[in-house]
């Protein structure tokens, strides 16, 4: 009995430690994004990226600018605005900020 609490134990702290890691990722996701967002001047607001917590992010945008960034520059979100911070790094992050500012400025709406 006190084996399986050890293996329990150590599983849990092992879990625990997943989840810090995870969540750290992330946190690091939203500041790329931002850092991007504003070096790039896009316009608006962006301090609610920082905000968030979660593995998405409500970015604001319209329907039309979602859908200029997925048909053009293939960058997969929902069309409410939702995107997935997982799939942000600090490789493409200039890369989507990039996106979001064209779809800011050239996005028709309907």
């Amino acid at each position: 009995s006190s084996g399986i609490n050890a293996e329990y134990g150590e599983m849990r702290r092992e879990w625990e430690d997943c989840v810090k890691e995870m969540h750290a990722r992330i946190r690091r996701s939203r500041e790329y994004l931002h850092t991007a967002l504003k070096t790039l001047n896009v316009p608006g607001s962006w301090e609610h990226i920082l905000q968030q917590n979660g593995m998405f992010s409500f970015t604001g945008l319209t329907k039309a600018q979602c859908e200029l960034m997925i048909e053009k520059h293939h960058v997969y979100l929902l069309k409410s605005g939702r995107i997935s911070m997982c799939g942000i790094t600090k490789e493409n992050a200039k890369y989507v900020a990039n996106a979001m500012n064209d779809a800011i400025l050239n996005a028709k709406e309907n």
